[in-house]
């Protein structure tokens, strides 16, 4: 019999909601709509289909506060994460979003209603710098959950209670996706009554096959591999190579051990509380059993630096509230390869002397990028395959080129030089979007609004990133004088390109002087006439670059000169 839910009860909204369903999606049609985002239909999901037990609805303000400070629903429930609904202000405005206001909640790549926030309970303001010192840790932008509060995050919250319609529709991997129910059921049929459940976010390879079938033989038990395919951290790799790495590493365990299920989650990176959280999805899908790694979710470095989180404190957490969890942590253990016995074996228990082998995480992302070898010691053929094919040499990755600075510094005439020289090396298309060009050819009027420009830099990050994904070289120069506006595109890139997600800032830092005194179409004449408005160096302030990967200027140095030095950052980095 699989693990009783986190509360005692599964709140499958669906299921509950079945009986309703049409008159529900009949009423969608007539109320005010809210299109989720990505993160927030992950979690939509798993509020209605109960991966989210006891939580059925997005939080209200008491709910929010107490988990925020003491991981812990209002009512006293242990849950580790804030589970919210945030909007803008203006979007709250236009729709008249309000207490007793009720809302249909849409999937925003098809625009189905997905369910009803009935009366809504409360609209309020989070405090987000103590959400992020509390959930996170730190007010720190180099986490990647708090840069995402920061910067994606709306001002105000919204709590209330959920009427399911329907699920959200997949197209991929149908057959690997269970609700919690459907997952439960499957372990009834099979009557397997330990199940080891092992999270992921990465490809799997040899040493993970051998420690989870090690934690499911020293309990007698089942394994589910259980890896999350909504959001992860930028840059991982993505779920669709990763699944058919978990495809083919399921069938090298003993037949009728383990079984594989994908997990719609949206992760944060939230080291300890996320240990806690995942321990209570998982219990609500049926597994008695949860492996907890070192330093389990945690996102790397800080902005000192240091590890975010300590090696064993995501384990720390979850041993405390073993009582209330009541499902039993496995610890993750390190393993390592004896070539001497051909066998992987827990680190603590090498004898002293014997040789061991191993490889990192960096390391093999260095061989899957140069195409050097990879042992079949540490993955097996078919996984090795999947990922070549998935991630090519760094020679046959796309990458983009961005060059900004003030208008006239040259930045367009070393585009189309540096354009020029890519062309004569071969090996990729290049791709040339300039400031002034992108806008027609994207069908967009020109504006010289500050609105409009954004809309254009962000069109110009997709652009580049689809490109660079399928194996293009990608220069593109607009002056984008804001550093949020690049870092915008910089993260567009390196989150969507896939192996195409190299990019490079070239800061044009020829001075405003020069630029004017050699403006020959009369830009900043117009500009401190008052004809044109937004002119960066005029009246807009050009934030210079902090972390530009290139430094030139062309009262300094010659386009040849500055192509060149390009050329050499792209050697450096293997992509020429």
């Amino acid at each position: 019999m699989s693990n009783p839910p986190h509360g005692g009860i599964l709140k499958d909204l669906v299921a509950r909601d079945e009986p309703i369903r049409d008159v529900l999606k009949a009423e969608a049609k007539s109320l005010p709509d809210i299109i989720l985002t990505d993160r927030q239909l992950c979690d939509l999901e798993l509020i209605i289909n109960g991966g989210f037990s006891p939580l059925e609805s997005f939080m209200n303000e008491a709910d929010y506060t107490s988990v925020v400070d003491t991981l812990r629903l209002a009512d006293g429930a242990l849950f580790a994460m804030p589970i919210t609904l945030d909007l803008s202000g203006e979007e709250i405005a236009n729709k008249s979003i309000g207490p007793g206001v009720r809302v249909v909640l849409r999937d925003p790549r098809d625009d189905e209603a997905l369910a009803i926030l009935t009366e809504v309970e409360d609209v309020y303001h989070p405090n987000k710098v103590k959400e992020a010192i509390e959930v996170f840790g730190a007010d720190d932008p180099a986490h990647p959950a708090v840069a995402y509060l920061r910067n994606k995050v709306q001002d105000y919250y919204v709590g209330g209670k959920i009427q399911a319609i329907q699920p959200p529709t997949h197209f991929d991997y149908v057959a690997l996706r269970y609700t919690p129910a459907e997952l439960r059921a499957h372990f009834n049929k099979l009557a397997w009554r330990k199940v080891v459940a092992f999270q992921t976010r990465n490809p799997m390879h040899r040493a993970h096959r051998e420690l989870t079938v090690r934690a499911a033989r020293q309990r007698q038990a089942n394994v589910l591999i259980h890896p999350v395919v909504g959001l992860t951290k930028p840059g991982d790799v993505d779920h669709y190579t990763r699944v058919r790495v978990y495809e083919a590493i399921m069938a090298k365990y003993p037949n009728g051990m383990g079984h594989l299920a994908l997990l719609p989650l949206a992760m944060r990176m939230a080291g300890p509380r996320e240990a806690v959280w995942h321990a209570i999805i998982r219990k609500n899908f049926g597994a008695t059993h949860f492996i907890v790694g070192r330093d389990h979710a945690g996102p790397g470095k800080n902005s000192q630096g240091k590890d975010f989180y300590g090696p064993y404190d995501a384990q720390d957490l979850v041993t405390k509230y073993r009582d209330e969890l009541q499902i039993d942590m496995v610890p993750f253990q390190m393993m390592t390869y004896l070539p001497s016995t051909d066998e992987y074996q827990p680190v603590d228990e090498v004898p002293k002397g014997v040789q061991t082998l191993d490889i990192s995480g960096t390391e093999l992302r260095r061989r899957l990028k140069t195409g050097a070898p990879i042992p079949d010691w540490f993955s097996y053929d078919a996984v090795v395959k999947t990922l070549r094919e998935s991630y090519p040499p760094r020679l046959k990755q796309g990458f983009v080129i961005f060059l900004t600075g003030l208008h006239n510094s040259g930045k367009d005439t070393v585009a189309k030089a540096l354009q020029v020289t890519l062309n004569q090396q071969g090996g990729r298309s290049v791709s040339l979007l300039l400031g002034d060009g992108v806008r027609p050819e994207l069908d967009t009027p020109s504006c010289t609004s500050s609105e409009e420009r954004s809309k254009n830099l962000q069109r110009l990050a997709f652009v580049s990133a689809e490109l660079a994904r399928a194996g293009a070289a990608v220069v593109a120069a607009p002056v984008a004088p804001k550093a949020a506006s690049r870092e915008a595109i910089k993260d567009t890139v390196l989150q969507t390109a896939g192996p195409g997600g190299n990019f490079f800032t070239i800061h044009v830092a020829t001075p405003l002087a020069h630029c004017e005194a050699t403006d020959r179409a009369g830009v900043y004449k117009k500009a401190r006439s008052g004809e044109l408005k937004g002119v960066a160096g005029v009246d807009e302030v050009y934030e210079t670059p902090e972390r530009a990967d290139l430094t030139v200027d062309l009262t300094k140095q010659s386009v040849p000169e500055i192509v060149h030095s390009i050329v050499l950052l792209l050697e450096t980095n293997a992509l020429v």
